[in-house]
């Protein structure tokens, strides 16, 4: 079973210990362990969950390899990061039922009338997503959104365990303030591209240095992102991906029709098309 979306799972209590010690046992199913351990060995992200996968040990893998086979469940025990996105398990988007979902304020493009809406909750770091705007995106740009079918919506969901996911979310929203959102945002997923596949390690300095290649006036972008503008905004995108029933990155909303995962471009194309009917 091969993942194509980044994951993530709320502890089911609150701590305050400090960072990087485990202090929540999360109940997971079995369907959830082997997704644990597909992420792990497809190498498809460095981190499981929000735990380092160079910290997992074989004693613990001989472990779930026999609760697997026991059918049993699998405790983990696993850190909170209040920036990140923690999601409850209940309540993920289930296909064939619609949610309510706002665009909020949020970056935009395309016609703002058009008769199909598609809300997209991303993690600038998450190689899924990248997957998604490299392929399935620039398809569904040039069909739907740029013949005027479709309106895009791009909403923040950094996860926890990408570091640097929050600071490009927040400059994005910067880059915002100077008219340039999508050339931000299509500059950070691109110069990841070129590093090759995964999850790559950028941080504030790469960041402040793309804003200023595509033109940026680079004394407001910096001055904007160092002092946490739009912090609370993005934290605000989460807060309603949660109450979405958003579990992992991609998820995307077509007429609040969700679809997890960077899925093939005909999957979108079919829904898209129904909703144009």
């Amino acid at each position: 079973m091969e993942e194509n979306f980044d994951p993530v799972i709320q502890p089911r209590q609150a701590s305050s210990q400090a960072e990087g010690k485990p202090s929540n046992t999360t109940l997971i199913s079995l369907r959830e362990a082997e997704r644990h351990i597909n992420v792990d060995i497809l190498g498809k992200s460095g981190m499981i969950y929000g735990v380092d996968k160079t910290k997992l040990i074989l004693p613990g893998a001989i472990l779930i390899a026999a609760l697997l086979i026991s059918g049993s469940v699998v405790f983990y025990s696993l850190s909170t990061d209040n920036l990140g996105a923690n999601i409850k398990q209940a309540g993920n988007p289930v296909a064939g039922e619609k949610v309510d979902v706002s665009a909020d304020d949020d970056a935009v493009m395309g016609n703002e009338k058009a008769k199909v809406t598609v809300i997209e909750f991303s993690d600038f770091q998450c190689p899924f997503c990248r997957s998604f705007w490299s392929g399935a995106f620039q398809q569904i740009k040039k069909e739907y959104i740029d013949t005027g079918k479709v309106k895009f919506v791009y909403r923040d969901f950094p996860l926890s365990f990408h570091p640097a996911a929050i600071s490009a979310a927040q400059a994005t929203e910067c880059a915002k303030d100077q008219g340039k959102f999508w050339e931000m945002h299509d500059k950070i997923f691109s110069e990841q591209e070129k590093k090759g596949q995964g999850t790559i390690q950028f941080g504030v300095s790469d960041i402040k240095n793309w804003a200023s290649q595509i033109g940026l006036d680079t004394k407001t972008f910096n001055q904007c992102l160092d002092s946490g503008k739009y912090k609370s905004e993005v934290e605000k995108d989460i807060a309603d991906g949660s109450a979405y029933g958003v579990s992992g990155t991609p998820t995307l909303y077509i007429n609040d029709n969700p679809i997890v995962g960077a899925q093939p471009f005909s999957v979108f194309k079919a829904i898209i098309d129904g909703e144009l009917k």
